[in-house]
Order: C-alpha cells, then structure tokens, then sequence
C-alpha cells in the first residue's frame, strides 16, 4: 500500500498530519488484514506516553487469546506531504549538492521532518493493533545516481516481513553517486518493492477518487476509472471512452512538491502494471479504499467502485 502524502497530511499546513483520515486508513488496513474467525478486538502496540494521557496503558492479559493478523501481506510505504517538501524545497536537497552548507542542513531537517511522519503513522498503525515497524531507505542504505535509484537493499525489509511484521518505509533525503544528495519519493520505493515482493496488487491512496483527465477541480474534469499499460510503456484510457482519445491528460504539482506529484505516481504505477500487477489509485479513508485494500476490485471493475485501476494489455493475448 502506498499512502501518498496528500492521503494522509494537511498539505498546505506545514507539518500537520490528517488525523482522521490516517486513523480510519489504518482501520481499513486492519480489516483487510484479519483472518480466521477469531477476536477482532483491537489491542494497541504503542505502549508511549501519549500527550493528555496520565499513564502508559498495556495490559499483557489482553494478548493471551488475541488472534495474530496475516501481516506477511502488506508493505506500507508513504509520502512526506506537508512534512519534508518544504525543508526539501527549500534548501534544493533535490537537486543536490551536499558540499554546500544550506544543502547539508536542509537534507538533517527534511530527514528530522519525514521520520517524525514516519513515526506517526507507525505509532497509529500500532494503536490499530498492526504490529508496524518504521524503516527509512536512507539508513537502509539505499542510494541513487542523477536520481536514479542504483542501489535498494531489500534485505531487511524481507527480514521484517518473515518475522511478522508490516514495514514502514517514506520518501526519505538519500545519498547519490553524481548529484551528492536528492529525494527519492514513495512512489518510486513501492516500484521498487513491488518488482522485488510480487504482491498481487498495490493501492495508491491518493487525496482525490483517483486519476483524472484534468486538474480534479475543474467542473468538467473525468474520472479515468480504467488505464491500459502496454508493453513499450505506454498507456491509454480504457474506461471511460473519451471523445478525444489523442487528447493529453492534463496533470498538476505543487509548486513546493520535489518529488513530481501526480505526474511520478502515473509513471511509477505504470512501470509496476507492466509486471503484471494491478495498481488501484484511490481515494484515502472512502469505502473504495476499504475494497481496494481487501482486493474486491480485481477483476471486473465493480460499477459502484470509484478510483482508477491501471493494468498491463498483453497485445498478443489480447489479439488472440
């Protein structure tokens, strides 16, 4: 699963994290998870002191009989939205140059601000019962060169996920080969995840129902519920037919946005369809997303299911 930043955080509030909408995704994670017939009794894993709260609260009696969730079958990887962007964008990390002392600085201060988001999703994802484990690609080890990722150690997330646990990874401030330093977003890590995990699918939570042909706020804007990847890397809209199929979907980032937005998450989840594995773009903490999460949508695309499936057309099956 892949929540994007805008999913999950105020973005136009610096460093404000959308309770709700977080609290509810990590709800929906939990239920797509539970198996066998066992207590669905949600018992928390963050045992922190908690701000109005007078006292640590864990009752070891409470995990006795508690049914184990299947956890082996999800990857959380998320974005920085209203945390790291600014710092990012501010002191050029992407476009690197680490020898410089406003770049050095802003690359500390984008990590201090993703790792804290990092941490708040783990801790609510905890306190839904998910036994989440934060890791940040940075200290993974993972690196690039002119922003291209060259090397992602999988080993520890692997090691993570045989053990019982949920990774949590972020769009994290990393070293590169050419550049010194950049940002490498969420979109590209859950790529990179996805050719090496295989999952059967992977959920892009988004902050709008999902990919459009036009800036979503525009009166006239269509949702594009079904997108054809082929095997050269292009695409085309399958559902619903428009008028001008040679028309240009039109994208939008945020100026602030270093990590390009929309426009990457469209590139990133069309390089995952052509492995053969369905991307569902959605819109966080909706019912389309509980049953995106809980892998109703595969297959035949339900009529009442908003969100935008991208999946790879193998020509000459198609032909055949």
């Amino acid at each position: 699963m892949d929540a994007g930043g805008a999913a999950v955080t105020c973005k136009n509030e610096l460093e404000k994290v959308n309770e709700e909408n977080l609290e509810i995704v990590s709800s929906q994670l939990r239920q797509a998870m539970i198996t066998g017939s066992g207590s669905q009794k949600v018992v928390g894993m963050d045992w922190s002191k908690r701000p109005g709260k007078p006292e640590i609260s864990c009752d070891a009696a409470n995990f006795e009989n508690q049914t184990l969730l299947d956890s082996s079958s999800f990857v959380v990887v998320h974005g920085a939205g209203s945390f790291g962007h600014f710092q990012a964008s501010k002191s050029g990390v992407h476009k690197g140059g680490l020898h410089k002392p406003l770049v050095r600085a802003g690359f500390v201060a984008t990590r201090i601000s993703v790792t804290t988001l990092n941490l708040e999703i783990v801790r609510v994802l905890a306190r839904e019962g998910i036994p989440s484990v934060g890791m940040s690609p940075f200290s993974c080890g993972w690196s690039t060169s002119d922003r291209k990722m060259t090397s992602a150690d999988l080993s520890l997330v692997t090691k993570a996920i045989d053990s019982g646990f949920v990774p949590v990874l972020h769009g994290d401030a990393v070293l590169d080969e050419l550049q010194e330093c950049t940002i490498l977003s969420g979109d590209v890590i859950i790529r990179h995840l996805a050719a090496y995990l295989k999952p059967e699918y992977v959920v892009f939570l988004t902050d709008v129902l999902g990919v459009y042909d036009r800036p979503p706020s525009e009166p006239d804007a269509v949702l594009l519920r079904e997108i054809a990847v082929n095997e050269d890397g292009s695409w085309s809209v399958v559902k619903p037919a428009l008028q001008n199929m040679n028309k240009q979907v039109e994208i939008t980032v945020a100026a602030h946005d270093t990590t390009g937005g929309m426009v990457t998450k469209i590139s990133e989840a069309a390089m995952i369809a052509k492995l053969g594995i369905d991307v569902y773009i959605v819109k966080a903490a909706t019912s389309h997303s509980l049953r995106a999460l809980c892998g109703e949508v595969r297959g035949t695309i339900p009529d009442d299911w908003l969100g935008t499936i991208i999946r790879f057309v193998d020509k000459e099956i198609a032909s055949t």
